[in-house]
């Protein structure tokens, strides 16, 4: 009950509007119901967010799930969860990407989250790359970038500044991660002795 208040709260009005009493009021409670559960209001903010974070990490190993073996349906299957999640009810994106700017201990959290996001997808990518070919740092640079990238469209596409529809939306993004990757894959062929470098696999670059 205290984490549905506090996430009603912070979704909707953002983190100057999270209280004790706001939360205690909005959830019917007592205060020792909060102070039994959590230290201060910093762990019930981190809470709220960990709890979407779970949310959303089960979307994705769902789209995963269902999505088959083409880089490019994957691909498309992530973005397509990740849209319609933030969509579908719009407090999440805010949670998610907007209110840890105000809050020290939730901006940390968020920081902590992304960086396992950009290792999820490094490690990703890796699985993918030819036989052969040496691991290069420009894949942990694309990693940050789209992961980054990412999360700054979706802020703008909830606020109505990136005005497409949600269809056009996941269609655009898909295309250009994938890109995203051949260019990566592309930079790291380069770095390579002449006589070891590979052009990508001909599906990733029909795929983009």
């Amino acid at each position: 009950m205290l984490l549905d208040a506090a996430f009603e709260l912070l979704g909707s009005e953002g983190w100057e509007a999270v209280t004790v009493r706001s939360v205690l009021e909005r959830a019917r409670l007592n205060p020792r119901y909060f102070y039994e559960s959590f230290g201060d209001l910093d762990q019930l903010a981190v809470a709220v967010y960990d709890r979407v974070v779970e949310d959303l990490g089960a979307v994705v190993w769902e789209a995963l799930a269902a999505s088959g073996e083409a880089p490019t349906d994957q691909v498309r299957a992530v973005v397509r969860g990740i849209v319609e999640f933030v969509d579908e009810d719009r407090r999440r994106g805010r949670v998610l990407y907007v209110e840890g700017l105000g809050n020290e201990a939730l901006n940390r959290r968020r920081l902590e989250i992304g960086r396992m996001v950009v290792a999820f997808v490094e490690d990703s990518a890796a699985e993918r790359r030819p036989s052969g070919q040496v691991a290069d740092e420009v894949g942990r640079v694309a990693a940050s970038v789209l992961v980054g990238g990412f999360s700054q469209l979706l802020v703008d596409w909830l606020a109505g500044r990136v005005r497409t529809d949600r269809e056009q939306l996941i269609e655009d993004a898909t295309a250009l991660f994938l890109a995203l990757g051949v260019a990566a894959a592309t930079v790291a062929a380069s770095r390579l002795p002449s006589s070891r470098r590979r052009r990508p696999p001909p599906r990733e670059r029909h795929a983009s």
